[in-house]
């Protein structure tokens, strides 16, 4: 117990070190450097972050299938697995570095117009923003084995310290007076060596061994056929994070978009530390899916979503509570007017969403990684739907009102996990599992 709940505590630490790291150093940037120079920054953040989430979304599949080899004793295959992991993320990386690379000279054209900064710059900001996806897809596979094996310390206070000395160079190049240009060179700077130190920390559980990139056919085609669909999940994810605040400054204009945006910051936290703090569930139950009964696996499952709803329940009620406070603390009482009718149905829908975090966790355990990607990409193309037709009937409440639909739609996920879960279901589980396994003994002696 007391691992998991480290675990848990190092997962909450990697979700919140950035943010709050940035609410530190974003005002010395911003008042050094002024807003063009600030707003480049975010723009090149930005590119990096959605980047290396699309490039690294095969790795989920990585940790589920590392687990399981650990969890049956066939630690020896473990090396393929990595290596083949390797090779797609090096494939996927360099495909969206290389695609940065090309477009940033059009899309600096576009954003100096905007005059958030001069072309030249922009132009070496992106493509020095396409160097660092490259470097993020490689690391987060060192990222995946180390969770894998449940070892969340190791690999958080690496990432942890790398964030933070990447915050701090940036704050001190601002306040002497270098641009973004030298603060992107020292994030990739940094980025490079967190990636070093992530691997050479591999080092207790392979030795010397070095992962080069390697197709194996066998663990390629296993890591693919589970992968594509959370890399779909990433990319969806990705493509629909901003459509509703685009959406709405179209139908309404810019100054809609203000509390409905403070409101989904204020809310995502109970759904991003929900992820974060129980992601060690995944590896957790992967690692026991082919020894352990469907009966002692439900049981588990039981106990995770409770303390799940524990969670999830003390954030929305602090938000219910407060929340308005706090956005009239943050952002003034014009803003926290406009946000008092749409912060509750935000929050409801941001604590239904995090509520599903232990099924999502649980199905992607059991392999059922179609599953959670058919429920995910539907539930948010249902919402789109529902959101257009509402905001144009109820304008900023009716978008409030998709997402109430959104995290309902999620808790559906249950459904698919309550029926695996029976025991019925677990000669048909433990028979997949061997022809799984029976077919990857055969492709290694090819």
């Amino acid at each position: 117990m007391r691992k998991h709940l480290a675990n848990a505590g190092y997962g909450a630490l990697d979700y919140v070190s950035y943010p709050v790291g940035m609410l530190l150093v974003a005002p010395i940037v911003l008042h050094r450097l002024g807003s063009a120079e600030y707003g480049l920054w975010m723009i090149a953040t930005a590119v990096i972050s959605a980047g290396g989430i699309i490039a690294s979304g095969f790795c989920d599949a990585c940790i589920q299938r590392v687990a399981y080899l650990r969890g049956t004793g066939e630690s020896a295959r473990m090396p393929q697995t990595i290596r083949s992991m390797m090779a797609i993320n090096v494939l996927l990386g360099s495909v969206l570095a290389i695609g940065v690379w090309i477009v940033a000279p059009f899309a600096a054209r576009h954003v100096g117009v905007a005059r958030l900064a001069f072309p030249a710059e922009c132009l070496i900001a992106l493509r020095i923003a396409s160097v660092a996806i490259f470097v993020r897809a490689v690391e987060s596979v060192a990222v995946g084995v180390h969770r894998a094996f449940e070892h969340y310390r190791g690999t958080v206070r690496i990432s942890t310290a790398t964030r933070i000395a990447t915050l701090a160079t940036a704050a001190v190049l601002a306040l002497v007076g270098y641009g973004i240009i030298s603060i992107l060179v020292a994030t990739v700077s940094f980025l490079f060596m967190g990636t070093a130190m992530q691997f050479l920390a591999l080092r207790k559980f392979f030795g010397s061994a070095w992962f080069w990139p390697d197709f194996s056919p066998v663990e390629t085609h296993l890591l693919f056929s589970q992968g594509v669909f959370v890399w779909l999940q990433a990319l969806g994810g990705v493509v629909f994070a901003q459509f509703d605040r685009i959406l709405l400054g179209i139908w309404l204009g810019a100054l809609a978009v203000t509390p409905y945006s403070l409101c989904v910051q204020f809310a995502h936290p109970i759904f991003g530390l929900s992820a974060s703090g129980l992601n060690f569930l995944f590896p957790y139950l992967s690692g026991r899916a082919g020894n352990t009964s469907r009966k002692g696996l439900k049981k588990t499952v039981l106990k995770a979503l409770a303390c799940n709803l524990i969670l999830v329940a003390c954030g929305a009620a602090i938000l219910l509570l407060v929340g308005d406070r706090l956005i009239r603390i943050w952002a003034g009482p014009a803003v926290a007017h406009s946000a008092a009718h749409i912060l509750p149905p935000i929050v409801l829908g941001s604590a239904m969403l995090g509520l599903s975090v232990t099924g999502t966790y649980a199905l992607q355990a059991l392999g059922q990684f179609r599953t959670v990607a058919i429920f995910t990409l539907a539930g948010r193309a249902a919402m789109l739907l529902l959101m257009i037709d509402l905001l144009r009937h109820q304008g900023l409440e009716g978008l409030a009102l998709s997402r109430l639909f959104l995290g309902a739609i999620s808790l559906l996920v249950y459904l698919p996990l309550a029926r695996l879960l029976h025991p019925e279901s677990e000669e048909r589980n433990r028979v997949s599992a061997l022809t799984i396994s029976f077919e990857a003994q055969e492709g290694s002696k090819l």
